[in-house]
């Protein structure tokens, strides 16, 4: 008999093994179901192996590379000399995290009783996948399939990508040498990552954004933080950039994602696309296909891990018959420059746009105790609430953990609470977090280690 001609019948079949693909793959199993999962190369996909994890375990070498050679550890009485990096040892680190965590990931999906299966899936029709890979090709039917294919970098009309001259992100994480220089073109969180980590290790950086600020939906009073932060690096900053005009090389170019769904033969299973590319499904992640579901970056939500592992959750409980949906009322963003800067919710400008009068407080950084014994005095903490009622609508934190930190305000939104709930929590002291109960007094009128608002 011909290899492919045998179908082998599956339970819940997983297209795709990065961060939505395989949270769906393992909350199917604890749903009792049989799972197969296909995934054409490393399972943890782009996020774990070549993205946002070894983007964040450079970011970090960088950082303790750039405190131990700068005068900050000096004024503590710490004298660093003749200190260096070597850009191999800190990729082999690097490496090394990816490689520890996938592992942990494989050795999950074994403990679930997951079928892992390398190669690249398509559809035959709205039952049927075909699958292509190391040991030839083989059908698959399905009684519910999860698409979780991802996205790719989008390359610019005139700059297509060379993986020489013109590099995606994950390109330029693996260069085999340091750059002396690098432009950057991007105006997402990763186009200033990027340019903070290289700056920090030396190199010449020029970002260039085309936008009128470096990233866009952040209160102007934090950027400017992080502006000032970005230029004691050293890194040059051009905005309204046009790639026309920008010769230098190697350019690395941050531009936003593509959904991967040409190669999924959708047109044979009925399945649709939204606007912009990605695949249509509604609040529950199903396609117009009841059958077909899918989740994260492939159906053109924000490129966030975070969004993409929660709907894999959505939807694994969806197949399992329970009534859940995806629908945060506010998402997470960290942004690993220096200083930190992470927000959550609206900007007050946002919230004052969608119809809310707003009261705001900050609180500096300069006036924590724990800041200052860290050695940390440049960052501020916003706080954005409803004048009417004081429910929190939003918030801006920059400075030393302020991804950590900014949980505690998701929580507070999604749970409804207003600026009396967090001023009134006994934070412990000193404490970073205690500038999220400063901040929330000083919009009370209330804040004791700043002049209050009259």
């Amino acid at each position: 008999m011909v290899v492919g001609d045998v179908t082998t019948a599956v339970d819940v079949l997983v297209l795709g093994g990065g961060p939505g693909g395989y949270v769906a793959a393992i909350r199917s199993a604890q749903l009792g179901r049989h799972v197969t999962l296909v995934e054409q190369d490393q399972v943890g996909g782009t996020c774990l192996n070549r993205g946002c994890i070894p983007l964040k375990a450079l970011l970090t070498a960088s950082e303790r590379y750039y405190q131990a050679s700068r005068e900050q550890l000096a004024r503590m009485g710490i004298f660093a000399e003749a200190v260096s990096c070597d850009w191999k040892t800190m990729q082999s680190w690097k490496q090394s995290v990816g490689e520890r965590l996938a592992e942990g990931v494989r050795r999950l999906l074994t403990g679930n009783n997951i079928e892992l299966v390398k190669g690249t899936g398509w559809f035959i029709n709205e039952r049927e996948v075909r699958v292509e890979g190391e040991y030839g090709s083989h059908r698959f039917k399905f009684e519910h399939c999860i698409i979780a294919s991802g996205a790719s970098a989008t390359p610019l009309p005139d700059l297509p990508f060379d993986g020489e001259q013109v590099l995606t992100p994950e390109q330029a994480l693996a260069l085999p040498t340091l750059p002396e220089t690098l432009a950057v073109f991007g105006d997402d969180y990763i186009a200033l990552e990027l340019a903070t980590l290289f700056a920090r290790l030396g190199t010449g950086v020029h970002l260039y954004t085309p936008g009128e600020q470096v990233i866009a939906d952040v209160d102007p009073a934090a950027l400017r933080l992080v502006q000032a932060g970005l230029r004691k690096l050293g890194v040059q900053v051009t905005i309204r950039a046009s790639t026309s005009a920008i010769a230098a090389r190697p350019l690395v170019v941050s531009h936003g994602v593509h959904p991967n769904t040409g190669h999924l033969h959708l047109d044979a299973a009925g399945v649709q696309l939204n606007a912009q590319g990605g695949i249509a499904v509604n609040s529950m992640q199903q396609s117009n296909v009841p059958s077909i579901l899918a989740v994260g970056d492939c159906t053109a939500a924000r490129p966030l891990a975070s969004i993409a592992m929660k709907q894999g959750k959505v939807a694994a409980e969806v197949i399992a018959g329970q009534r859940v949906q995806f629908s945060p009322l506010v998402v997470p963003q960290v942004i690993h420059t220096t200083p930190e800067l992470a927000t959550v919710g609206y900007s007050s400008t946002q919230a004052e746009q969608a119809g809310y009068t707003v009261t705001t407080g900050r609180f500096p950084l300069a006036a924590n105790g724990r800041a200052l014994t860290l050695g940390e005095d440049n960052g501020v903490a916003l706080i954005v609430a409803s004048a009417e009622d004081g429910v929190l609508l939003g918030g801006t934190l920059v400075g030393p953990r302020a991804g950590d930190l900014i949980g505690q305000l998701a929580l507070a939104i999604e749970m409804g609470a207003t600026l009396t709930d967090l001023s009134e929590i006994l934070y412990p002291h000193p404490a970073l977090g205690e500038l999220l109960q400063e901040a929330s007094e000083n919009a009370l009128g209330q804040a004791i280690h700043i002049l209050t608002k009259n």
